[in-house]
């Protein structure tokens, strides 16, 4: 089973290759050639020793006409030479195109990972933490990068050196031959078991750098709030906790794998020193040549250092694997289907619907329980209740982000679900307690709701959110940039401006999340002020927990436990005494 899922991932890996496959190719071959040349230096340095070597014994038997052969040694050596130019420039050749090849394949593979983000339910981010998903994009992403970078061609190269080193020793001796491949069952024996030992820890090293990459990101995002309550040294004991797990696992991985290099090296070095005493034995005997002993020495070492290359290079392999288990159980994950059976009309007039549906986030649970309310176009829908009600679960089957287990909710008489999210979500516009901006200029973020939009859209869409003369009292207006935490404007400013890009998008349906609630008195105002020009015409459906901003809604729905347990409008639902006037009215008192 094991073993199937490595093969699956490497034609995972693959599929990203082969787009690539003539210059995939080109670089292998150059890289065959490499080898064959380097496999060839021995050979060659062997012929000129020994006709060195029996220049120099004529010349001690006083053999008449004896000296040395510097013609057939000139040869020898121009032979040489240019192999070794041709070597270097295969290994170049080769470099330079795998080099490509990775790095078009890791865009390629970082581009399908951006997709698949989206793609991907709500619910999957619901369960996942940010820093792991975005450890899977980065850091998973360059360990593989990494891997074929720096180990592939290597790999590739020792195994073919391997091979003809066999071959050229089959060719000179084959007794030494035999010595000389005892060693790599020996050590492929060896790098198995330490692989099985050491892999455990490469995952874990993996999902703790996910870990670690998550915590990181929630500290950053909320480190007013670690400083407010003086948690820093939580904070720190708990990122030490993430940090000694992930240097525990790092150093297992490292010391485990590691162990390969010196038992290698152990049974690599005692096969050439016996096939070196075996290689003079035989010289004394007169069966051999001593250049071809040099050469054979030669041979075991260039068997010798690709094993040792292949276990040096085995902590990045398997972190490689590790990685590699991560992105594609990541990219395997479950996506949205889309069942889209007809086109969204032209026209929308906004009557929604929800007819007994039920809904829950585990089966265990049911949140919404048999939900039935009609609500007509341009109406204003106020959604209350306590904690846990089930008022943004609403939302989010308002929004399509989760499904609804039973029943049905209906845009003008259809099925959301017949319709395709992004053309469905196209009809809506939501204003959020989180106001979200992104590191661009003011223009950019208001323009967002709508891209096509000129920029006399945009400024009449902030003048219409009550942003506009904001936005001219900064140094640069419309073009003053938003930094990355957007902390270089308010929170209620960032309100109006994702106020003034809902305007631009011109929605047909409003979805009001607490808009109000973490703003002063005045920028309340001008919150509600822009709210009102925006829900004017639109249906609209409001969560509020401040209940004075609610008392001209249209409909008023009282939830909790995910069932409606009062609606009507204000005055009908203070009339009656209930759940919602002892909410007001305590709200009333406090104020």
């Amino acid at each position: 089973m094991k073993q199937e899922k490595k093969l699956n991932d490497l034609l995972h890996v693959w599929q990203y290759i082969r787009k690539y496959k003539i210059q995939f190719f080109g670089s292998i071959i150059l890289t065959v050639s490499m080898t064959i040349l380097n496999v060839l230096e021995p050979f060659v340095l062997g012929l000129a020793i020994t006709e060195l070597g029996n220049n120099v014994a004529d010349m001690i038997r006083d053999v008449p006409g004896a000296g040395i052969n510097y013609l057939y040694l000139r040869n020898i050596l121009i032979i040489y030479f240019i192999r070794a130019i041709a070597y270097q420039l295969s290994n170049l050749f080769s470099q330079r195109l795998m080099t490509k090849v990775v790095q078009m394949s890791m865009r390629d593979l970082r581009r399908d990972l951006d997709a698949k983000i989206n793609r991907l339910p709500v619910s999957f981010f619901d369960s996942q933490s940010f820093g792991d998903v975005l450890s899977r994009v980065t850091n998973d992403v360059d360990s593989i990068s990494n891997a074929l970078q720096q180990s592939l061609l290597q790999v590739v190269n020792a195994i073919l050196g391997i091979t003809f080193a066999i071959i050229m020793l089959l060719f000179i001796s084959w007794k030494l031959t035999i010595v000389a491949i005892i060693m790599i069952p020996a050590a492929y024996l060896i790098s198995k078991k330490i692989t099985q030992m050491s892999q455990p820890y490469f995952r874990q090293q993996a999902k703790y750098l996910g870990e670690l990459n998550g915590f990181v990101q929630e500290n950053l995002t909320g480190f007013s709030v670690i400083k407010l309550y003086g948690k820093e040294d939580d904070s720190v004991k708990e990122f030490q906790r993430i940090n000694g797990s992930l240097q525990k696992s790092g150093f297992k991985a490292a010391f485990v794998s590691g162990l390969m290099t010196p038992f290698t090296a152990l049974i690599s070095n005692g096969a050439y020193i016996l096939v070196a005493v075996l290689g003079i034995l035989e010289v004394f005997a007169g069966t051999m040549t001593i250049g071809n002993v040099q050469a054979v020495a030669q041979y075991v070492w260039q068997i010798n250092q690709p094993i040792s290359t292949i276990t040096q290079l085995s902590a990045i392999i398997q972190s490689a694997a590790a990685a590699t288990q991560r992105i594609f159980g990541f990219l395997d994950e479950e996506e949205l289907v889309e069942e889209k059976t007809s086109e969204l009309p032209s026209l929308i007039k906004g009557d929604i619907s929800f007819e007994n549906v039920s809904f829950s986030y585990s089966e265990d649970q049911t949140l919404i329980k048999n939900f039935n309310v009609d609500v007509k176009s341009g109406d204003t829908v106020a959604i209350v209740g306590p904690t846990g009600a089930g008022k943004t679960t609403m939302i989010n089957l308002l929004m399509r982000f989760y499904d609804v287990d039973s029943g049905a909710i209906t845009l003008d008489g259809h099925d959301i679900r017949t319709f395709s999210r992004q053309d469905y979500r196209s009809q809506f516009g939501m204003v959020l307690q989180d106001a979200w901006l992104y590191q661009d200029t003011i223009q950019e973020n208001i323009r967002f709701g709508n891209l096509g939009a000129s920029d006399e859209d945009v400024i009449s869409a902030a003048e219409a959110a009550n942003v506009h003369h904001f936005i001219q009292t900064l140094g640069e207006g419309y073009q003053t940039v938003i930094n990355q935490e957007a902390s270089n404007v308010s929170l209620g400013q960032k309100q109006l401006l994702t106020i003034a890009r809902t305007f631009i998008a011109d929605p047909k349906v409003l979805i009001l999340d607490e808009a109000t609630s973490s703003v002063d008195t005045r920028l309340e105002a001008l919150i509600q002020k822009a709210m009102a020009k925006i829900m004017k015409g639109r249906t609209s459906f409001v969560i509020a927990h401040r209940l004075s901003t609610i008392r001209d809604a249209d409909l008023i729905l009282v939830m909790d436990q995910g069932e409606i347990i009062e609606q009507g409008t204000h005055d009908d639902l203070m009339a009656q005494g209930g759940f919602y006037s002892n909410l007001y009215n305590s709200q009333f008192q406090e104020e």
